[in-house]
């Protein structure tokens, strides 16, 4: 392929791989955290309604009604939620408009959601990537030092962390905000609502806390992609000039239709959500029966590893049995599999499988 009118920026790029979207007839698809439950029926009947009137005008730039719907769901104001195309747009206009210090390098773990180092490459951000400890967990107060010796452009995490699916209680959040004061600092919050503290409480008295969230996990709507912002107005204010300098109408009728009755049925989403976290803790029982070593997890997803066999060979295996699930070649944790919850049966094919290849059938 040439590559000979490319930009130069653009050949250097190593764009984020996402997960494989195979289609295999009965597949088991646990590599991409998405809800094995289907959104709620008044999203899908939102969405019907609104694909019967309007799609020949624009939506609304501002995604007016959503904001407010989320707004309200969080006790803020629509002033302080910014709203965009799944949570990955979010962030990375919050890069863009908040991270682009020369000479101030962003700070984030070592291991946590790879789009992350993709995003700076892309806005040649400098970063400094700190080592998670043995345990893999996010070190807080090596974070904190760091920022406190010397200028940085800012401090992303993921809460739960991805891929781990550690999660970080409020104090610790509240650390790295006041260790990093004239700095934003982003807390990117995909899985929070399968067991995680959110950082939105912190919002009144942190002007530099920007918490990123989205609608594909926890409500099921990840085909939609919505993803928005929580903060100060003055956080959200720069955000709507980047969105208006690169695109002015993110969120089509469709999304915001099926986003704003999605986060109205709470019944829902708790059952949903429930049944995800149930499982999850199931699931990981069964795993560490196998001899599986499993990562606590606050995620819809589980860390694991076996002591006596190759991650990736574990994950070939699985393939060939049509379960899928997501491996890193990536140093510290080559040898863990990240397996999404999905249903209990899905599970259970998954935990019949494994049993197979651990026993060489």
């Amino acid at each position: 392929m040439s590559t000979r009118f490319w930009s130069p920026r653009i050949a250097a790029l190593e764009p984020y791989v996402p997960g494989e979207q195979p289609r295999i007839a009965n597949l088991v698809k646990l590599n991409t955290n998405e809800n094995p439950y289907p959104p709620s029926p008044r999203a899908i009947d939102a969405i019907r309604r609104a694909a019967e009137q309007g799609l020949e005008r624009y939506p609304d730039p501002e995604s007016t009604a959503l904001r407010e719907t989320i707004a309200a769901h969080h006790g803020l104001e629509s002033a302080q939620v910014f709203a965009g195309n799944g949570s990955d747009e979010v962030l990375a206009h919050a890069f863009f408009a908040f991270f682009q210090h020369a000479g101030e390098p962003l700070l984030m773990p070592d291991i946590t959601y790879s789009f992350y180092r993709v995003y700076a490459q892309l806005y040649q951000i400098d970063c400094e990537l700190q080592p998670v400890d043995e345990a893999l967990r996010i070190d807080v107060d090596a974070l904190a030092a760091r920022a406190r010796a010397g200028r940085c452009a800012g401090i992303v995490i993921a809460n739960p962390n991805a891929p781990t699916g550690i999660g970080l209680p409020l104090e610790r959040i509240e650390a790295l905000l006041e260790a990093n004061p004239e700095r934003v600092v982003l807390v990117d919050e995909a899985y929070v609502d399968f067991g995680g503290r959110s950082a939105v409480p912190l919002i009144a008295r942190h002007p530099n806390l920007l918490v990123v969230q989205t609608l594909s996990k926890s409500r099921s709507l990840a085909g939609l992609r919505v993803g928005f912002a929580l903060g100060q107005s003055h956080l959200v204010d720069a955000l709507q000039r980047v969105k208006n300098s690169f695109n002015s109408y993110p969120l089509d009728r469709l999304a915001s239709a099926g986003a704003v009755a999605a986060l109205e049925d709470e019944a829902w989403f708790t059952q949903t959500r429930d049944a995800v976290v149930d499982t999850r803790e199931g699931l990981a029982l069964q795993l560490e029966d196998l001899g599986f070593e499993v990562l606590p997890s606050e995620a819809n997803f589980l860390f694991v590893r076996h002591p006596a066999h190759d991650a990736a060979a574990l994950a070939a295996g699985l393939r060939t049995r049509a379960v899928l699930v997501r491996h890193f070649v990536q140093p510290r944790i080559a040898q863990y599999l990240r397996i999404s919850v999905g249903t209990r049966d899905q599970c259970g094919v998954l935990v019949a499988a494994l049993g197979d290849i651990l026993a060489g059938a």
